[in-house]
């Protein structure tokens, strides 16, 4: 009975409180187990016939019968009113103050209905474990639901004492309470148990949302910056034989820079979508600033579009990694329906790229149902090893 979350399953139900604390309306789209889930306790006021039936038929004056009958009506509808107001609460708080209140109103009542016409009116106790068990966070709730059932077993037990024959007659009143009890005990425990899966579904959402992001940021910036280092070199290279061509690579890696930065605030927003067209481009003055011939497709359509966001964070990768890694003189990239192959003959990919730098890549393309396979390219070429091949395939 460990304390779970602080909005109660009505309220999130309703709308009236969003993740967060942000108040939202979204009445109109609550499911239907939210929208009649006052239907679920008002049902109950059907077993209210009994103490009602009791104060009618009662010993008494017919004014003591009246009033109690109309005590115990206004109980029911106490009941109900009381009921709708707390699962439309915004938290476990509020919940069970407003439980509170009705509690006592109720007990006034069902007091004052009892004094009229005798211990038939206690009947009516059973649903004063009904507001209880749903007053507050699971402790709390079951704590004060087991504190008014044994108050009203024993006050039960002093009354029917100290009526003629009590016990013959209205024994069977301490059944209800204890029923109800049961049941809304377990119901109570289920929803608290549903509460704590929703935290911890919501927890590994957030924890999963926070790789991507660091994995789309560590993808935009890996081959970003390595651009950036390339033609840097190449620009420190010319500035004394090329100055116009110095300046030009300066420009390049301001914009660069730039668009850099831009994708990175994107990313971190969820909004930047990799394109395919635009990264063969961009694979292609990667490629030539490095000084690697490259040998890639002009147009995107060969893929499937249902491919393509992938397909094209995998090009970037697999470009950074033959910029930075592979020493190659000539790198191609061939494009099919259903996936993507990148050669290269340069030296082979490092062990440690493999296992670490490519591990984000590896997960987003098995999160889109694809394979990914990385081993030698034996045939790529007349380069200084057995060359690199990254295919990807549906």
């Amino acid at each position: 009975m460990a304390e779970t979350s602080e909005v109660p399953t009505g309220a999130r139900s309703d709308g009236a409180l969003a993740r967060g604390g942000d108040a939202v309306s979204t009445h109109d789209q609550r499911e239907p187990w939210a929208r009649f889930a006052w239907v679920l306790g008002a049902v109950w006021v059907v077993f209210m016939l009994f103490p009602i039936s009791a104060a009618w038929e009662a010993a008494v004056s017919e004014p003591q019968r009246l009033i109690a009958t109309g005590l115990l009506i206004v109980y029911a509808l106490t009941y109900i009113v009381v009921y709708m107001w707390m699962i439309r609460s915004e938290s476990w708080a509020i919940a069970s103050r407003r439980g509170y209140i009705g509690l006592a109103v109720m007990v006034a009542l069902m007091a004052a209905a009892a004094v009229l016409v005798g211990p038939g009116a206690l009947g009516a106790g059973a649903f004063l474990i009904s507001i209880a068990m749903f007053s507050g966070t699971p402790r709390r709730a079951i704590l004060l639901a087991v504190t008014l059932l044994l108050a009203q077993h024993l006050l039960l037990t002093v009354v029917l004492a100290l009526t003629p024959d009590g016990f013959i007659e209205y024994a069977v009143l301490y059944v209800p309470p204890a029923i109800v009890f049961i049941f809304t005990g377990v119901i109570r425990l289920i929803n608290a148990a549903q509460e704590q899966h929703e935290v911890v579904e919501r927890q590994t959402a957030l924890v999963a949302e926070r790789e991507r992001v660091a994995r789309d940021v560590h993808d935009v910036l890996g081959h970003s910056l390595t651009i950036v280092t390339v033609k840097s070199e190449l620009a420190e290279r010319l500035v004394d034989i090329d100055p116009e061509r110095a300046k030009a690579e300066l420009a390049q890696i301001r914009s660069l820079s730039r668009e850099a930065l831009a994708e990175v605030r994107a990313t971190v927003s969820g909004l930047r979508v990799a394109r395919l067209g635009d990264e063969l481009a961009a694979a292609d003055e990667a490629l030539r600033a490095a000084g690697i011939e490259p040998d890639l497709p002009t147009e995107a359509d060969a893929v499937d579009p249902r491919y393509r966001i992938v397909v094209a964070w995998v090009l970037r990768e697999a470009i950074t990694n033959v910029v930075r890694h592979s020493h190659a003189r000539h790198c191609t990239v061939r494009l099919h329906a259903d996936g993507i192959v990148i050669d290269d003959d340069g030296q082979g990919i490092p062990p440690e790229v493999v296992a670490g730098g490519m591990r984000g890549l590896r997960e987003r393309v098995e999160v889109a149902g694809a394979s990914l396979e990385v081993g030698d390219a034996y045939d790529s070429g007349a380069g200084d090893g057995p060359g690199t091949r990254v295919e990807v395939h549906w």
